[in-house]
């Protein structure tokens, strides 16, 4: 709420100062860029979604088996509870309140590393996307290059050319392997 007080005149700010700028410079470039759009679609994503893939693939399958393990004991319980003995049923009654319980610290703790992973990969991911559209931008000798604007008109929107650029020669295809 309160952040959309300041955004209005911030904006009607940057659109006066563009206006002023284009009428002392009338070859004003200006693209605009939707971020999330590179964010998503350009390999250097689809690298890091694969990397995180692989490197948290086996604890995930670590999981399922748990998972599986902890079915299985209480589809056990369920079926053979009328006709085990009372030690057996209140030991395999503890085995699987002690499974789920170490299932859902396993299950927390995965979480929260793959949080954190995909935090600092996405944060590089940032960096280098931000990194070429500036250079991008350098290049083509643009003015002004925003990101993520309410409305774009086709004409503005270099989202198009700077993912080329970041699919061109040296864009990653794939993470590497381990």
């Amino acid at each position: 709420m309160i952040g959309s007080k300041f955004l209005a005149p911030a904006v009607i700010a940057v659109v006066a100062l563009v206006s002023s700028a284009a009428n002392a410079q009338t070859a004003l470039k200006i693209g605009v860029i939707n971020v999330s759009r590179l964010l998503e679609q350009s390999p250097q994503a689809e690298a890091v979604t694969k990397k995180l893939s692989d490197e948290f693939a086996p604890r995930q399958r670590d999981i399922q088996a748990a998972q599986t393990r902890v079915q299985q004991q209480e589809d056990r319980f369920q079926k053979d509870a009328p006709v085990m003995g009372e030690e057996e049923r209140v030991n395999l009654d503890r085995q699987i309140r002690d499974g789920k319980r170490d299932l859902q610290r396993t299950q927390n703790e995965y979480l929260e590393d793959l949080n954190a992973r995909r935090n600092e990969e996405v944060g590089k991911l940032q960096r280098d996307v931000l990194l070429k559209v500036q250079d991008y931008a350098s290049a083509q000798k643009f003015d002004l290059v925003l990101g993520d604007a309410i409305y774009v008109s086709k004409a503005l929107d270099i989202t198009e050319q700077v993912l080329a650029v970041l699919k061109g020669p040296g864009a990653p295809a794939a993470a590497p392997k381990k």
